[in-house]
């Protein structure tokens, strides 16, 4: 763990063992850490983060640049690190999520920049009204496994860049990549107590550093049961929550099928399924129902490719822990049992290494009360239920207790449009996967639902890690 500048064990000297989910090796350990490690790093972060707030923009922002560098730097060993640890194709995806890391880090070097006050008129000539935006203080941050550099960091880069310490808490099942991606902080030269990370479970040190008077702000990316944890735990402070989703993509009669076919490979089959913005959930018109299926039937075969994730053919790699596949292998059964029909995969894949390589599954006749369709799965699955208008999707939509991400193909831009303002969630895209966002735009759940508050993305969470102070000066 980095503590007050230092790497150090676990009080208690316990450790937890990394396996690799690709080859079911073990790849290393990490400590276990306690409240009390939790609240050591938090006393750090307090202790620091005045004078680091005391630094001007352009200051952090410089330093921030250099982690930057040193992401690019080792940009193999990082990648290659991800797909050990997380399971991530090494050449489909592990690069691609470290490049974007870096960029993350840079965007929040140039927000921070341009990150202004104002200064509006007093009521009084004689006196001048400043608006400042000023860091709250230490931000603690828990971030989740499926991607466990880009999500840290438009959390951290941010919250760092506006003046703000951090206490990081990174998922344990991928806390091997965790600490490659603080040894560039560390190496970018941050004061002592500017950045902290306290690697063990969740329930123990995520819920001190939620709960701990010490921390002013909480910065959370995981799954909906544990984000409530947290907001419970967090009463009181500013909190950005970044929660699940399970789209739904919505194919409407008019849409162009091959167009849509392969989006749903990207909104399926990226990570393995296992994301936030996966396309969980598809409506399907019933005029172009079985075009639709034949289509992705021929597009599964030809083109996913599960296997060794460090091989150059591989586009899919395994699922990351026991835990998701036995969901996967839960809701499957349910839906069957009720009546859905598997037409592509189901079950594991046999002859790998490990237990985690999921078969890319295809389910039709999908009911809107089955487990596949109500909750989030968060795995390699296109679950199709067959719709009849555009009216029935918003109204299965506004029905769903996500509110995340949507899309929707229409040949129509009006009535993609009109969609995308009807459909309730915080974001909505027209003719393109539900897995495509844009780092530097606002993202995050629609009011109302469980798919989280505030947003991530570019200069958005540096209004959630600063607050507005007001000074009068008297002339």
């Amino acid at each position: 763990m980095y503590i007050a500048g230092a790497w150090v064990e676990s009080e208690s000297g316990a450790r937890i063992e990394a396996t690799s989910p690709a080859t079911g090796e073990r790849i290393g350990s990490v400590p276990s850490g306690t409240r009390e490690d939790a609240g050591r790093a938090i006393a750090a972060a307090n202790a620091a983060w005045r004078d680091w707030a005391a630094c001007s923009a352009f200051e952090r922002a410089a330093t921030v640049e250099r982690i930057a560098e040193f992401i690019s730097e080792r940009r193999d060993d990082l990648a290659k690190t991800l797909t050990l640890d997380q399971g991530k194709p090494l050449r489909a995806e592990a690069y691609d999520e470290v490049d974007e890391l870096e960029q993350y880090w840079l965007m929040a070097a140039a927000d921070v920049r341009r990150f202004d006050g104002s200064m509006p008129p007093s009521v009084d000539a004689g006196k001048r009204a400043l608006v400042y935006r000023v860091p709250k203080g230490v931000v603690g941050v828990i971030t989740p496994w499926n991607w466990p550099y880009t999500m840290p960091a438009e959390v951290i880069a941010p919250a760092l860049a506006a003046g703000n310490a951090v206490v990081w808490v990174p998922a344990p099942t991928t806390s091997v990549c965790a600490v490659k991606l603080a040894e560039c902080l560390v190496d970018a030269g941050l004061p002592a107590g500017v950045f902290n990370m306290v690697t063990g479970e969740g329930a123990v040190v995520g819920d001190e550093v939620a709960a701990s008077p010490g921390t002013h702000a909480v910065g959370f990316i995981g799954s909906i049961a544990t984000g409530h944890k947290v907001a419970e735990r967090a009463a009181g402070k500013a909190v950005l929550l970044e929660m699940g989703g399970n789209g739904p993509v919505v194919v409407l009669e008019d849409a162009e099928v091959e167009k849509a076919v392969a989006a749903t490979l990207v909104a399926s089959f990226l990570c393995a399924g296992q994301s936030c913005t996966a396309g969980e959930r598809f409506l399907v018109h019933e005029a172009v129902h079985d075009e639709y299926l034949d289509k992705l039937a021929a597009a599964l075969a030809s083109e996913v490719r599960l296997g060794d994730p460090f091989s150059d053919e591989t586009t899919m790699g395994p699922l990351n822990n026991e835990p998701v596949a036995e969901k996967m292998d839960r809701h499957i059964g349910e839906a069957v049992e009720r009546g859905a029909e598997l037409v592509a995969g189901g079950s594991r894949a046999r002859g790998y290494p490990t237990s985690l390589y999921y078969e890319p599954t295809v389910l039709r006749g999908v009911t809107h009360d089955m487990e596949v369709a109500t909750e989030e799965t968060f795995g390699p699955i296109v679950p199709i239920s067959t719709i009849t208008s555009e009216e029935e999707a918003l109204a299965v939509i506004d029905e769903s207790p996500y509110g995340l991400l949507t899309s929707v193909f229409t040949r129509d831009l009006r009535r993609g449009l009109r969609f995308a303002e009807a459909a309730r969630a915080g974001w909505v895209n027209v003719n393109e996967s539900s897995n495509y966002w844009e780092s530097h735009l606002p993202f995050g759940g629609r009011a109302g639902s469980r798919s989280g508050v505030g947003r991530v993305g570019g200069r958005y969470p540096l209004e959630t890690f600063t607050e507005t102070k007001t000074v009068i000066v008297e002339l």
